[in-house]
């Protein structure tokens, strides 16, 4: 309120009234402010200091929208009024309006702006920066969660496992609850007969009948279902291969299970029993030769039958695990997981080279150099069936020696358990094989499927047999041998009627 109030004393000052005062304009001359008279003639003068600066000014009145202007001149000015270039007010309402500026002239217009009044900035106390207990709960949360997460999915995991899966071969493991039914007939768990890389197998009842129960575990859903393709293949059926019944699912989600339903044998696997039995050589030639009769089906592509084409199919997992026993001895092979189907025109579907159980690879699959053609897929299973044949002839009695502890192939040569690097060196790179002992090479009939065996695991795999030029060696070799044995056996029983036939000479009598 200083300036107007200024203003106000200059007016009463001069003693001018509002309609007497002369208006002047500023100009500046010879380093000195003047004051030229708009209206009258000549000059007057303001004289200044030169050390302090002169300024224009200009004081008026606003009364109902009329301006009337009360004094212009020039001001020795020592406030605001420097670098000012046009003569505002500024007050809001004043009641005198003044304004000053700084060049020739300036004064000559004037005018009112107030300045706007910026709204109060309300400051906000700055926040808080994070506790140290805050920083430890986020940095801990994370984890805390991830590790209930496991802690919650390994409790699951146990609770849903079903008792079963815990009990090994060698223990009791009790009845089960009641199962599901498998088409509206009921199904019973009774006992855990063997277990494998791809599940379990039980011996299962299933109204009056036995049936094998192979469950799978959901993670390996792909063997599953690939089993059960293969067993759904059309006209896939036959007397040396196992007989399915059905494929189910169990439970739902993180409990769900996958069975597979098929025929039972009691006496198992192969494997198990050459593990507890030696054959005799008309055992071990019906084994053979069924077993390489189901092997030949399983090969052979049959377009043209009434039941409807069968394709050509590699079982890739072949071994005397996977060959079970009927009552009589007939061979039947289970376990298509790893099978693939060659049907005309179609992708034979996964054929990752290096499948199958590690014992039983071909020397091809050892050093991952398949040609992945069917007849390639089809030679490798004849060199496994090779090696079954050699667990056969091991545990004979047809041969004169003694028969010793049943073997797995190359179990003498790298052990129980070898590595692939193991088998690689023996197999690949010194094309090491089963021994055959002195013994069998004497016998004509096991000489004979000795020769047979050999051009079954050669090296080279286009020279390898097929299964059914297989089966009709065996066969052979079968009847030959029969009739040998038939003919030595006629010679024997001759020989000794003709000595009993003989007269004994008579005793001397005594005289």
């Amino acid at each position: 309120m200083f300036v107007p109030w200024l203003a106000f004393a200059l007016v009463w000052c001069t003693g001018v009234s509002h309609a007497e005062v002369a208006t002047r304009e500023c100009v500046y001359y010879n380093d000195n402010w003047r004051t030229e008279k708009t209206n009258q003639s000549g000059f007057e003068r303001c004289e200044g200091e030169k050390d302090k600066r002169l300024h224009c000014y200009a004081s008026w009145l606003n009364s109902t929208g009329t301006i009337r202007l009360v004094k212009k001149g020039c001001w020795l000015d020592d406030f605001n009024c420097y670098d000012r270039q046009e003569c505002v007010a500024t007050e809001e309402s004043p009641q005198v309006f003044f304004c000053c500026c700084e060049g020739n002239y300036c004064n000559e217009k004037f005018t009112h702006l107030p300045e706007a009044i910026a709204p109060a900035v309300k400051i906000q106390p700055p926040q808080p920066g994070p506790s140290l207990f805050g920083i430890l709960v986020y940095s801990l949360l994370p984890l805390a969660i991830l590790s209930l997460a496991l802690v919650l999915a390994c409790w699951t995991y146990h609770q849903r496992k079903p008792p079963y899966r815990h009990v090994d071969i060698g223990q009791d493991a009790g009845l089960p609850p009641p199962s599901p039914l498998v088409g509206l007939k009921p199904l019973q768990l009774l006992e855990l007969k063997a277990r494998g890389r791809f599940g379990c197998v039980w011996k299962a009842q299933l109204l009056s009948e036995y049936v094998a129960v192979k469950i799978f575990p959901i993670q390996d859903k792909q063997s599953w279902q690939n089993e059960r393709d293969i067993y759904l293949t059309e006209g896939f059926k036959h007397e040396n291969i196992l007989h399915y019944i059905s494929a189910e699912k169990r439970g739902t989600n993180l409990q769900m299970e996958l069975w597979l339903v098929t025929e039972f044998h009691e006496r198992g696997s192969l494997t198990d029993y050459l593990k507890g039995n030696v054959v005799s050589w008309p055992q071990l030639c019906h084994i053979s030769a069924s077993m390489s009769r189901g092997l030949a089906y399983l090969h052979e592509d049959l377009p043209y039958r009434a039941e409807g084409p069968k394709p050509a199919i590699a079982h890739r997992d072949f071994k005397s695990k996977n060959v079970l026993l009927k009552m009589d001895l007939t061979a039947v092979i289970a376990d298509f997981g790893l099978a693939v189907r060659f049907e005309p025109g179609k992708p034979p579907g996964d054929t990752h080279g290096q499948v199958g159980t590690r014992r039983y690879m071909a020397p091809e699959v050892l050093e991952g150099a398949i040609n992945f053609q069917r007849d390639s897929f089809l030679r490798i299973d004849m060199y496994a069936l090779g090696l079954v044949l050699w667990e056969l002839v091991s545990r004979c009695t047809a041969s004169d020696g003694p028969v010793g502890e049943y073997q797995l192939p190359f179990e003498e040569e790298v052990g129980q358990h070898p590595s692939l690097e193991d088998l690689q060196d023996a197999v690949v790179h010194k094309k090491m094989r089963p021994v055959f002992k002195d013994c069998w090479v004497k016998h004509q009939g096991l000489s004979q499927l000795c020769e047979t065996i050999e051009e079954c695991w050669d090296h080279d795999a286009e020279a390898r047999l097929s299964a059914g030029c297989v089966e009709e060696r065996i066969s052979t070799i079968s009847k030959s041998n029969n009739t040998l044995n038939t003919s030595t056996s006629e010679c024997l029983l001759s020989m000794l009627t003709s000595h009993s036939d003989t007269d004994l000479p008579p005793k001397d009598s005594s005289t």
